[in-house]
């Protein structure tokens, strides 16, 4: 079995067990409504879940997710890694042995002894029998609700639609659970006052009492029945924990086994790791202490791992079809691999092609971590135009005064219309868009921003023309395409940017207005996604360095300017 195929399976069987979890949160806030309300919803759950089918499918995939994460544990050769992963894992694990007894009281019950487990039975139990079971119910919900939220973040964090629906599926993360944990305590307090007025007495004993409940199935009384399901409880608790020590006891064994088989991996600082053959040279990293990328969580999804082979090169397999593919992406020469994928067979000597240096402290998964990926963005540049002269003769603090109008007026616009500010250097700003857009709306955006800052900027001319030598005038290059987008920088100084040909088109198209004496440049990439109305705007091919042919761009006045608000 691949670990591709493995990573598939877990997270199959992760989603269906999500949208479980999902349809009975549902199911709990309804209670906000009424209890009435939730247990007829919950007829339909429960035709949905509790079939031949959904039961399989459940219940299947709730074991296979958990032995394909002791199967992960397994094939990990140190237990040294980032604290999101182990969050993640920590909190995966939690989640059966937290679930055993609520399964028990409920699936298990309800198929041996034809127990009615209703909202009314179970909240009445958990709200007013059981307080103490009630709240630890509470927190299972909130740990299994954060595990699959992670697991889902995980696996949607690169594609580039993400960004667009992130907020949407934020405000759903945090939403869902509140609600139901108020369905739940609204439907707690109804029956609470419906046992003060029914004033009988019940019997105590978790999950079992609700007397009239098990008077209709026939069931044994709740004090038998406790007893009787201890031998469940007992063997689920039981094979959740032989499963664990049984890991943990294959872990040992290999480890004394290899004892006799390590491989010296060599780096070029002069360390030396003597690891256990079958490690990932990432992994011996990580087991020598040595500072080590690893976006992506050494997955192969990224190459921020890669290394370059200096001797050993006969001691190494060949890359599996994730790492290729991953090679294949960067273009990578045959002496480069993954760290994390690459499990060298005899001695190697490597040289890590990213040094993490102090920095490698910053937390995977952070957005101070991003790792680069090719995102279809628009670029945008703006310049003030003949500044140097307009400051020749003021002092220091009226320069400053003058550029932070002039960014302030950049940077709300830029951020009113969907952009992200990118950086301010000296009097000229840079401006990022489609990060959460599509295309089409990015290049729009771009457009309206670009006719708002040119109307702002002659406003402000206007407001200060008695201060300035000559007026105020903006150049604008607009440009659209693909371009590396991730978190570049140094420490705190640390934020998302873009590089590449993209970027270096649009700073010479703010130049080409310059040159033009026009107040916007856009390239014809941005003209024909943004679907402008081009007609009577001029139009030349201009020269770009590094590239093989023109490009064709539309020249705006700032008078034309407005056309495309």
């Amino acid at each position: 079995m691949t670990d591709r195929l493995v990573r598939k399976l877990r997270l199959g069987s992760g989603l269906i067990v999500f949208a479980f979890v999902i349809m009975h949160l549902a199911n709990h806030s309804l209670g906000l409504i009424s209890l009435g309300m939730a247990e007829h919803a919950q007829h339909w759950f429960m035709a949905v879940w509790r079939n031949p089918v959904g039961t399989v499918l459940l219940y299947g995939a709730l074991i296979l997710h958990i032995l394909l994460v002791l199967r992960m544990l397994y094939k990990r050769r140190t237990l040294v890694m980032p604290a999101g992963e182990a969050f993640q894992i920590v909190t995966g694990l939690l989640v059966p042995l937290l679930l055993i007894d609520h399964i028990v009281a409920t699936r298990i019950v309800h198929e041996v002894y034809g127990y009615h487990d209703t909202y009314k039975a179970v909240v009445r139990t958990l709200w007013v029998t059981s307080p103490f079971n009630g709240m630890r119910q509470s927190f299972v919900l909130l740990i299994v609700w954060l595990h699959g939220c992670i697991g889902v973040h995980f696996w949607l964090r690169y594609r580039p639609w993400y960004m667009a629906i992130a907020p949407v599926m934020l405000s759903l993360a945090i939403v869902l659970p509140i609600l139901a944990l108020l369905g739940f305590a609204a439907m707690g307090k109804t029956v609470a006052h419906e046992v003060a007025q029914e004033d009988e007495r019940g019997y105590p004993g978790g999950y079992y009492s609700d007397v009239r409940s098990f008077g209709e199935t026939g069931s044994a009384p709740g004090g038998k029945m406790a007893e009787d399901l201890w031998p469940y409880r007992a063997g689920f608790y039981g094979a959740f924990s032989l499963s664990i020590a049984v890991l943990f006891a294959f872990r040992a064994h290999r480890r004394l086994r290899e004892r006799q088989y390590q491989v010296a991996i060599r780096y070029a600082g002069g360390e030396v790791v003597h690891a256990p053959r079958g490690f990932s040279v990432l992994e011996a990293s990580r087991l020598g202490g040595i500072p080590h990328y690893s976006v992506c969580g050494g997955k192969g999804q990224c190459s921020t791992c890669r290394v370059q082979i200096i001797e050993g090169a006969e001691n190494l397999p060949p890359p599996e079809p994730l790492e290729q593919k991953t090679l294949n992406r960067i273009g990578a020469t045959p002496d480069v691999r993954l760290a994390c994928q690459l499990r060298p067979t005899g001695n190697v000597s490597v040289v890590p092609l990213l040094t993490p240096m102090a920095e490698a402290t910053i937390p995977v998964y952070t957005q101070a971590a991003s790792p680069g990926r090719e995102r279809e963005i628009v670029v945008f540049f703006c310049d003030l135009r003949h500044f140097t002269s307009l400051t020749e003769s003021r002092l220091p603090f009226d320069i400053v005064f003058l550029l932070n109008r002039y960014f302030a007026i950049v940077g709300r616009i830029i951020e009113e219309n969907g952009g992200r500010m990118d950086k301010f250097i000296g009097d000229g700003a840079m401006a990022l868009f489609g990060l959460r857009a599509t295309p089409k709306e990015a290049n729009r955006q771009a457009l309206k921003a670009a006719a708002a800052i040119i109307r702002e900027i002659d406003k402000l001319s206007a407001e200060l023309a008695d201060d300035l030598a000559a007026p105020l005038e903006i150049a604008i290059g607009i440009h659209t395409g693909l371009a590396v987008v991730g978190s570049m920088g140094y420490g705190t100084v640390k934020n998302v940017t873009a590089i590449g040909d993209t970027v270096n088109v649009a700073s010479r198209l703010e130049s080409v207005a310059k040159e033009f004496n026009a107040a916007l440049v856009f390239s014809e990439p941005v003209a024909q996604l943004s679907e402008a109305d081009i007609a009577g705007t001029e139009s030349r091919e201009i020269a770009v360095r590094g590239r093989g042919e023109p490009l064709r761009v539309y020249i705006v006045s700032k008078e034309a300017s407005a056309h495309f608000a």
